[in-house]
């Protein structure tokens, strides 16, 4: 079967079309800037990568010129529409209404909608690029993958804040965890990268990139996680504080006459990084560019993103009661030496040595920990679009 994988945000819309037989990307690309101009982004498997500056004023108009390129007489890669047997979507939030992956129908849609609050800047996407696919192909099945469905295996006592149970009862104020499949994927993969028996292993996914995320994986299933009810709590990241005193909120509003509105959005999207470089930048190539150069605060920047990143570890390891691996996966994860040596640098206590040299490489699969560390690391290349097909094909053969 060919599926095709849509990623809708607010004002892109990512997507891979996947022979699920041999599980290979026969096409994959991006729609950027969606509502505010347009460029299309696509590359065949073999070819060239085009990109093309082209109006896009909505996402249904992006499903359209993604559909028309994959047919396209030249540069296309299946001849025909009825090729693709089903679609597979990335939906960010799913609440506690969904514990896996499930075929679409408006029931469903309706389900998603009421989570819209809990992902205010992701759900209403990820339901547009839904509908657009059911208008421009009806009849083909669609199939909602949840960030969140991984992490539904958390016990109470790692999904509960310290709140009134009310909230909970209430609203479903709790921990919900996401990136669900990458740290579902990656943990996976790792155990059979390093031939252990993934029910019977104890693995930490560290998910390092703009946005981040660690989690426990206990023989398989998520335990814990440091995402919370939104992806603001956990690490450090590109622009998001990650967890802090809850009370800074209430500080800095009287101190700076902000109102809370207005704080959380310095705490979403000026804080991280960029805030602790003092504006140097979000992406941390450019950060590791300025630590090199001798900015003192790029390069605190980055030793205190790591260090938030070794207190989950910690955690996490006394969580499972031990830990046969860490994996390091996403853009960050997958590709910044400096950051998985300043973090490993902390593991002694786990029996953990670098290996310098595999420590050095980009976007592969390859153990960095010495052969003699009691404690496996590794790195792990995460494939979302993969991990979203393999449900979508899993989901329709029920």
């Amino acid at each position: 079967m060919k599926v095709l994988v849509i990623n809708c945000g607010s004002s892109s819309l990512k997507y891979q079309l996947i022979d699920s037989d041999t599980e290979e990307a026969l096409a994959s690309g991006i729609c950027e800037r969606i509502g505010i101009g347009g460029k299309f982004v696509y590359k065949p498997e073999g070819g060239e990568k085009t990109a093309t500056d082209v109006e896009i004023p909505n996402h249904e108009v992006g499903v359209k010129l993604v559909l028309d390129a994959l047919v396209d007489p030249k540069t296309g890669v299946i001849e025909s529409l009825n090729e693709i047997g089903a679609i597979g979507h990335r939906v960010v939030h799913g609440g506690e209404k969904f514990a896996s992956s499930v075929e679409i129908n408006e029931e469903v849609l309706a389900a998603i909608e009421e989570c819209n609050e809990l992902a205010p800047l992701h759900n209403p996407a990820n339901i547009i690029g839904i509908r657009a696919c059911q208008a421009i192909m009806p009849g083909v099945p669609n199939v909602g993958v949840f960030d969140t469905a991984f992490h539904q295996t958390m016990p109470p006592e790692a999904y509960l804040y310290g709140l009134p149970i009310e909230y909970y009862e209430k609203h479903k104020i709790r921990r919900y965890g996401f990136h669900g499949t990458s740290h579902s994927y990656v943990s996976k993969r790792a155990c059979e990268f390093l031939n252990l028996d993934v029910n019977n292993s104890k693995v930490i996914v560290c998910h390092l990139g703009g946005g981040a995320s660690v989690s426990a994986v206990l023989n398989g299933k998520s335990v814990d996680t440091s995402m919370g009810l939104t992806p603001l709590e956990g690490v450090i990241m590109g622009t998001r504080s990650g967890s802090i005193d809850p009370a800074i909120v209430d500080f800095i509003s009287e101190k700076e006459n902000k109102s809370v509105e207005e704080v959380m959005t310095i705490l979403n999207k000026e804080s991280g990084v960029y805030g602790l470089s003092g504006g140097v930048s979000s992406d941390f190539r450019d950060i590791n560019a300025a630590a090199d150069a001798g900015n003192k605060l790029a390069y605190q920047a980055l030793r205190v993103v790591c260090y938030s990143v070794v207190r989950y570890i910690g955690a996490y390891v006394a969580a499972m009661n031990g830990v046969d691996a860490v994996v390091f996966t996403a853009g960050l994860g997958e590709n910044d030496h400096l950051v998985r040596r300043l973090i490993v640098d902390h593991l002694g206590y786990l029996g953990v040595t670098l290996d310098e040299k595999n420590n050095m490489t980009r976007s592969e699969e390859i153990m960095i920990s010495t052969p003699d560390s009691k404690t496996k690391v590794c790195v792990i290349p995460t494939n979302e679009e993969l991990a979203i097909a393999r449900e979508t094909v899993d989901i329709l053969s029920k």
